[in-house]
């Protein structure tokens, strides 16, 4: 067992990225105890990874465990990457202090981008919760790694791509997939698998590219491909704008008869950039609890 204490590059509320994991049942995790267990998929080998938090989200500290020596270094880059401890949230949160946010970053200072803890787990994600409700969304996903993936130490892992690629599409219809959610999966899964598709790679791409890729594959659109740079690349200047749970949070906070439409969206997010992304999980943020 190995243990390594780190500090994040500026305010970063863990509290906050627990609440987002703990809404995934297949999350190993105690909020109360301020943990989270970390499935890593390495090329030979799976590793659990436990990040405690031990400071506060003004002086954030966090304490990372693990049980492979061999992987160390490897594991703690991943950490790192994963939680992007290296971004300065204290920076965004002076962004939007000047602009029509103002008040809604006043109330969640230090909200970070919760990432997905894998690629492909985060593509999958996406693909099954896209246009469900969300407590079916989770049961789906859930049923899902349950079957075909497999659990140590306690910690779900996702199945890999070659796993899902050797499916047929009734196996997922016994889940109560529809058949389209099965072709998608297990097609998007193929081309992983052999090589047509590297998560790996599109992930270092612009948005625009990983953009024009993604949504040519069958399944993919707009909206699954803003999530996945959002959640599996951890891209810091996205706004989907068809996402209806974003549209709700501005009609609140605006006080508005209606949900906004795109161009009063484009209005309103004006000056939002660079940072995009921690607006549209502040908004969010603003209506989940």
């Amino acid at each position: 067992m190995w243990e390594v204490k780190m500090e994040a590059a500026g305010i970063y509320d863990f509290d906050y990225a627990l609440q987002r994991w703990a809404m995934d049942p297949l999350t190993h995790l105690n909020v109360n105890e301020k943990w989270v267990d970390i499935p890593v998929q390495m090329k030979n080998d799976s590793c659990v990874v436990r990040v405690t938090s031990i400071g506060t989200t003004e002086h954030p500290w966090f304490r990372i465990e693990g049980n492979s020596q061999k992987n160390k270094e490897s594991l703690l880059a991943h950490v790192v990457h994963l939680f992007q401890w290296e971004r300065s949230l204290e920076k965004v949160q002076e962004h939007f202090a000047h602009t029509n946010l103002g008040d809604l970053f006043a109330l969640y200072p230090g909200t970070p981008i919760v990432k997905d803890f894998n690629l492909y787990d985060c593509l999958m994600k996406v693909i099954i919760h896209q246009q469900l409700n969300m407590k079916f969304a989770y049961t789906l996903s859930t049923r899902f790694v349950e079957q075909f993936g497999y659990k140590r130490d306690d910690v779900w892992f996702y199945p890999n791509p070659e796993v899902v690629a050797s499916l047929d599409y009734g196996q997922l219809r016994e889940l109560q997939f529809s058949q389209r959610k099965a072709e998608y999966i297990i097609d998007t899964s193929r081309l992983i698998a052999e090589g047509s598709l590297n998560l790996e790679e599109l992930s270092k791409r612009p948005n625009e590219e990983v953009m024009a890729e993604l949504v040519q594959i069958r399944g993919v659109g707009p909206w699954t491909a803003e999530n996945w740079l959002m959640f599996g690349a951890g891209r810091g200047n996205l706004f989907p704008k068809a996402d209806i749970g974003i549209q709700k949070a501005l009609q609140r906070y605006f006080k508005s008869d209606k949900r906004p439409d795109f161009e009063q969206m484009n209005e309103l997010s004006a000056e939002w950039g660079p940072f995009k992304s921690y607006a549209s999980l502040t908004l969010w943020r603003s209506i989940e609890g």
